[in-house]
């Protein structure tokens, strides 16, 4: 039996790699390529893993194509270091840029706050800022010294002036003697010539062209003002946007001007592209069926509910620029950067033809970067159970219903940050805060024929200096050289399962249909022309407001809420801010001081809560869907039940206008389908709607509730009541209880009328 066991152990053989401690081949290259050959091995096996380590980090890539997907901060952090941060300037050309010299990002156009959202109100562009933000991070040293002669030193600070020009930021209408500018445009002067006249010129037109000046009023990037200069410099000064957006014009503008900025900074020709010139807009809709559109509404709101799926609404028919696919499809390495899973990557992916373009190109080395942290709003619920945390596995689940075909032929390699050498602390202090990992299931990513890749990719300057967990730029460069150097002892399990998989996949893969949305800046426009015809009346003392101030609060409140139509405005005439000493309404059974009145058509708002933006945002929301209801109720009686001497409650009789006589948003059928779903109940007469209320209890009349619905799907945080109402919808079902079953059927039913009536979408050609 011992002679046995001799003889079988002397048939087994071992390579060096099998003294890597890591699961599976790429784990270990990348390890060995990061982390370099471990101690403690045999001298002849460390000399022979020495030899692969060198061969793997010296495999030329000078001439790898690499294309990458996704939004600013983690694209620009992977590519080239986050060109937000003061500290990036210590190191700016360093990551994918530094390893692989031919880069091309290909960048999400739907964000919508900050100074790309104050662009965006006046200007037919694409969001700018996230594209803005990766020029930066672009710039490329070789680039910098073949085109101005410049040695190492002089190229750093060629990037620490462009820097500080890009990231100025200022609160107030820009001006040519906005100190900050003045001290910006000074050290230009230490530029090469030609960029110091290229920038110098860009400003110039900024100041001096007339489609600027009211963009030039508001608070701003200037890296953003200059980026939009860039690409109107490329549009004649006689194209205007007042009676129509020129789209083939605005293409080539954005292609040719963003190209010509780029290149001038330092970056390779069309380094940097955004998905699509077309502008758009994001729409998410959660799982209890609410709908929200905007990116920066993501993190701002907290639904408490997972979300179910992400949409983008077009301005126009989305434009790709054929070079771009091209470019796709002939990539040796595609790479997915960490980021906002929902506004960043999935949005990219839905641009028609993009997708398609990545499972093309079956050569490529395709890897998905897992995010770190859960991200507030966006990840911190999983759809499979929402009392567990985030897996990897939930991140492909969103890939695989939101991107057209699902994740076929998109990705096999999933990069994730090994957390084995983060310190507990690190992990608490981010529980304290809110964060948490997003959680990495290896068995069964491998079970959905994935390679999850787990390796050491964070920065250890960042956690030690900053004591922040985030990837490291040049370490994780070099796990995807890792990857691409051994590619080729990889491709025969990679393309058996890529072929199974496209062959499964793409048959049943669902089309990519077009939704569309306004113009945000055409909106705007709307929205402004509605304020000036407005009139606010104080009755009773102002309280010190005015009724500019107050108007210029309503606009930033209206443009806040993008899901809010233009329509919706029309339904009242003016706005009544009434002191609280001539605030006559009864508060008995709310505490809602805001109001529709059917007699004047007026909103009307006391006075008091205007100091406070979200007072006033409660109360105008509330008023506002009040309005659409309009006059339709001819009279509200309210009778007392009373039976053998006993008070039993009351009964609330609605009368209804007629059709023809209603200034109302709905329409016939619709009006009564709100009413039904407010429990009122019909009689024989159709105009006639009854309610049984119970002795010494309330409830809430039709106009109120739809006020107070209305504010709840804006923002949940708005109505607490309804708020409460619907949570019976977070609750696990059970048969035991049929009545709560029915409940939230009709909380489902209220939230779909609200969906997809009260704040529909256009389905009329908007071009």
């Amino acid at each position: 039996m011992q002679k046995h066991t001799i003889e079988e152990l002397k048939q087994i053989s071992y390579s060096p790699l099998d003294l890597l401690p890591q699961k599976n081949l790429r784990e270990k290259l990348v390890d060995l390529v990061i982390q370099g050959v471990p101690d403690g091995i045999h001298p002849e096996a460390k000399g022979v893993l020495g030899i692969l380590r060198q061969n793997l980090i010296g495999t030329s890539a000078d001439d790898a194509k690499v294309v990458i997907f996704g939004g600013g901060t983690g694209l620009s952090n992977i590519l080239g270091g986050d060109s937000r941060r003061p500290d990036w300037l210590e190191s700016p050309f360093c990551g994918l840029k530094k390893m692989f010299l031919h880069t091309r990002s290909i960048v999400c156009i739907t964000d919508n706050g900050g100074s790309t959202g104050e662009l965006l109100k006046d200007l037919p562009l694409i969001a700018i800022g996230d594209i803005r933000h990766v020029l930066l991070s672009s710039i490329q040293l070789c680039n910098l010294q073949r085109k101005y002669s410049l040695d190492d030193s002089a190229a750093q600070k060629t990037v620490a002036v462009v820097s500080s020009l890009f990231n100025l930021r200022f609160s107030a209408s820009l001006v040519k003697e906005n100190s900050q500018l003045v001290e910006c445009l000074d050290k230009l002067r230490f530029l090469p010539t030609p960029l110091e006249n290229y920038l110098k010129f860009l400003v110039k037109f900024l100041f001096e062209d007339k489609r600027l000046e009211t963009t030039r009023k508001r608070s701003h990037c200037m890296g953003n003002l200059l980026c939009a200069a860039a690409i109107l410099r490329e549009m004649p000064g006689d194209i205007s946007f007042d009676s129509g957006f020129p789209e083939t014009a605005m293409n080539e503008a954005v292609f040719s001007g963003l190209n010509s900025l780029g290149v001038v900074l330092g970056c390779s020709p069309h380094a940097v592209l955004p998905c699509t010139p077309t502008p758009a807009q994001l729409r998410v809709r959660y799982i209890n069926g609410v709908e929200i559109t905007g990116e920066h509404k993501l993190s701002v709101v907290k639904r408490g509910v997972p979300i179910d799926r992400i949409e983008v609404d077009y301005c126009n028919k989305p434009f790709v620029y054929p070079e771009m696919l091209e470019a796709i499809e002939n990539a040796d390495i595609i790479v997915f950067a960490p980021g906002s899973l929902y506004s960043s990557i999935i949005p990219v992916l839905k641009v028609p033809g993009l997708a398609d373009a990545v499972r093309k190109n079956q050569k490529a080395l395709k890897v998905l970067v897992s995010n770190l942290w859960v991200q507030s709003g966006e990840t911190d619920l999983s759809n499979v159970d929402p009392d567990r945390k985030f897996h990897v596995s939930d991140m492909i689940d969103a890939y695989e219903k939101n991107i057209p075909g699902g994740t076929a032929g998109l990705f096999k390699e999933i990069l994730c940050v090994s957390l084995k050498d983060i310190p507990a602390s690190i992990i608490q202090r981010y529980a304290v805060e809110g964060k948490v990992p997003i959680y990495l299931d290896q068995e069964n990513l491998i079970k959905r024929n994935y390679y999850p890749v787990e390796c050491d990719i964070f920065s250890k300057a960042a956690l030690s200096q900053h004591g922040v967990i985030q990837h490291d730029p040049g370490r994780l460069a070099l796990a995807v050289k890792g990857l691409y150097s051994g590619k080729e002892h990889f491709d025969y399990e990679y393309n058996a399962v890529l072929e199974n998989t496209c062959r499964i996949e793409q048959g049943n893969r669902k089309g990519n249909e077009l939704s569309y949305c306004l113009y945000p800046c055409k909106k705007f426009a709307a929205i402004e022309q509605r304020l000036e015809d407005l009139n606010v009346r104080f009755i009773g003392a102002a309280q010190g407001h005015t009724d500019k101030q107050i108007k210029k609060t309503i606009g930033e409140i209206l443009w806040d809420h993008s899901v809010i139509p233009v329509s919706h405005l029309r339904f009242f005439t003016d706005i009544h801010c009434i002191s609280p000493e001539n605030w006559n309404r009864d508060q008995k059974w709310d505490n809602v001081f805001s109001f529709f009145d059917l007699e004047d058509r007026c909103i009307k708002i006391r006075t008091d809560q205007i100091s406070s933006r979200r007072n006033l945002e409660i109360g105008l929301m509330i008023a506002l869907g009040e309005s659409l209801l309009g006059n339709y109720a001819k009279s509200k009686v309210m009778h007392e039940v009373i039976q053998e001497a006993l008070h039993l409650g009351r009964v609330y009789h609605l009368q209804l206008h007629e059709a023809e006589n209603r200034h109302c948003y709905f329409t016939n059928e619709q009006l009564k389908h709100f009413l039904l779903l407010s429990r009122m109940c019909p009689t024989e007469n159709e105009k006639h709607y009854t309610r049984l209320i119970n002795r010494n209890e309330g409830f809430t009349p039709p106009g109120l509730l739809m006020g107070l619905m209305y504010a709840w799907y804006i923002d949940n945080r708005f109505a607490s009541h309804i708020e409460y109402k619907m949570s019976v919808l977070k609750i696990n079902r059970s048969g035991l209880i049929p009545e709560q079953l029915k409940m939230a059927s009709r909380r489902r039913d209220m939230i779909q009328f609200f969906r997809d009536v009260v704040f529909a979408r256009p389905t009329t050609d908007l071009f």
